[in-house]
């Protein structure tokens, strides 16, 4: 699997996340979605890893992927930012997988 960040979104991601420790992850939520099949992408900063997070390396670092959840993602995407949604946005060659993607915290601090 593949991810590349593009400029602008490696610099919101880089002052969303200024002075923060933890790991980034491209979490599949599917928390009140009502079924696994209907879930929805999001980076969330976390203080750990689980077993099953594998990490992809990327052109900005390591982002982690849960192993059962990669199935719900591309072999290749983008993760860019939209100035005019102001938000992050998860793309493929092939379609968007999330056209409005956020950026959560979820770390302790």
């Amino acid at each position: 699997m593949e991810i590349i960040v593009t400029e602008k979104a490696a610099n919101k991601i880089e002052s969303k996340l200024a002075n923060k420790n933890g790991y980034l992850k491209l979490k599949y939520d599917t928390e009140g979605c009502g079924c696994v099949v209907s879930g929805v992408s999001a980076l969330w900063l976390v203080n750990g890893l689980e077993v099953e997070d594998h990490e992809i390396k990327t052109n900005i670092g390591s982002i982690y992927i849960e192993k059962s959840k990669e199935v719900f993602f591309e072999e290749s995407m983008t993760i860019d930012f939209s100035e005019k949604a102001n938000c992050f946005q998860l793309k493929s060659p092939n379609q968007y997988l999330n056209p409005r993607m956020s950026l959560y915290d979820r770390t302790d601090s």
